[in-house]
């Protein structure tokens, strides 16, 4: 097998949907020698927040010396980028060898009359055995959707969970309400662990807490009170802050917008965490140093200048929030040109109401995924807002017509989905 059939073997079950459940995963984990279950593993989950955190542990665990594994979905331009050990992709040759092996045990299960792995768990099952063959010191795990019934949660015995911020997103599989939504999150802690939460809404903390409680495990929450944002543009952030008694100065960090500071201090929180309760080794140099390091591309990320060319991954109401407050604070005095794409089971009109209105025109196109909001549906919903508004259902063409609808003294920002600002990062930095 090689790295393009791979590919074709692990897209082509997506046609097996996508169940949340854990009987599967196990089941195919156990036919290859349960790798999840030698490995020392940072738990993460969370709404938003979930991918940038998981990569400032990652490059703070790098910078202390570690072989470090990070897990994430979804990959932006290249599928390896959903794999990487110390900031470098699976390499392409061994993603397919694994895949040969994931994919004959499939063809054992089956055979014995058991479901056919989803997508997420094929893949899942997929970089586990990565992880372990490799035999790497620590794996910052990002869960894929929800928590208690993830493909990742076979994790029996993480060093910690690590929670981000929960807001309302996938509520057809994770319930309506936020503390429906926290309980599923907060299906990733574990008995006699610990779980470490960004400062959530009192109804999500108290899930948490119960949780805690029942399980026997330690909570811990991040704190934001002692916070002091020295400087914040679009070439760097800078702050001090104490987070579970221990006082930074003048942190810098790389990535872009209010939020990733938050994120950052969570991360931060994860390393006390780590040093204090499992006694592993980290300097204080290795997290100042891990922070300004860490790349997580598709966030807030400036592409160009003259004109600003921003990609943002913001596609639910938490992510548009973070949008919204990263244009007020580092982009006020510009005229955007939005071009947007959506997938329709998002909450579609909820991300309009709170980005449109800060842009001049609007370009609607569509992302390249199955789930795809078509763009003439798209643009009959920003009628409403009475914004100068062009349609491309093609992704290059609505790149020209925004940089040819954009002065050089303008902004152009490209989001609401990460399959679409994954195409538009590639086509531009080409």
């Amino acid at each position: 097998m090689n790295y393009q059939e791979a590919l074709d073997y692990i897209h082509g079950t997506y046609k097996f949907g996508s169940k949340l459940g854990l009987e599967n995963i196990k089941y195919l984990l156990s036919l290859l020698g349960d790798p999840h279950k030698k490995l020392k593993i940072i738990h993460v989950a969370g709404t938003n927040g979930k991918g940038s955190t998981s990569s400032y542990i990652h490059s703070i665990l790098k910078e202390a010396g570690y072989r470090v594994g990070l897990y994430t979905s979804p990959y932006l331009e290249e599928f390896t980028e959903r794999m990487r050990i110390n900031g470098e992709n699976i390499p392409k040759d061994k993603l397919a060898n694994i895949t040969a092996i994931v994919k004959e045990k499939i063809e054992g299960m089956v055979n014995e009359g058991k479901n056919h792995p989803t997508e997420f768990e094929v893949v899942t099952a997929i970089a586990f055995y990565y992880y372990a063959k490799e035999n790497i010191d620590f794996l910052v795990l990002e869960v894929g959707l929800g928590g208690r019934l993830d493909a990742t949660n076979v994790v029996e015995d993480p060093l910690l969970s690590v929670i981000t911020p929960i807001g309302l997103d996938h509520t057809e599989y994770l319930g309506d309400t936020l503390d429906k939504i926290a309980y599923e999150k907060g299906g990733i802690i574990k008995e006699n662990s610990l779980v470490l939460s960004y400062p959530q809404e009192a109804e999500v903390i108290d899930v948490f807490r119960n949780l805690c409680a029942e399980r026997n495990s330690k909570l811990f929450v991040t704190s934001f009170n002692e916070l002091t944002i020295h400087k914040s543009t679009i070439e760097e952030q800078v702050f001090s802050v104490n987070i579970l008694g221990n006082v930074y100065d003048n942190i810098k960090i790389q990535l872009v917008g209010i939020h990733q500071i938050y994120n950052a201090c969570t991360a931060i929180g994860a390393v006390e965490v780590l040093r204090k309760y499992r006694n592993i080794n980290i300097s204080d140099e290795a997290v100042l140093g891990g922070l300004y390091n860490a790349k997580w591309p598709g966030r807030f990320e400036v592409l160009q200048r003259d004109p600003v060319v921003i990609i943002d991954g913001a596609h639910n109401l938490h992510g548009a929030e973070a949008l919204r407050k990263s244009i007020g604070a580092l982009l006020k005095d510009y005229k955007i040109t939005f071009v947007i794409g959506m997938l329709q089971d998002k909450d579609v009109e909820g991300v309009l109401k709170d980005l449109i209105p800060l842009m001049s025109k609007i370009i609607a196109t569509r992302p390249a995924n199955p789930r795809a909001m078509n763009a003439i549906d798209l643009a009959d919903k920003l009628k409403v807002f009475g914004k100068e508004t062009y349609v491309s259902e093609d992704i290059k063409e609505a790149i020209n017509m925004a940089i040819e609808e954009t002065e050089a003294n303008e902004a152009i920002i490209f989001a609401g989905s990460l399959y679409m600002i994954g195409e538009v990062r590639k086509l531009l930095i080409k």
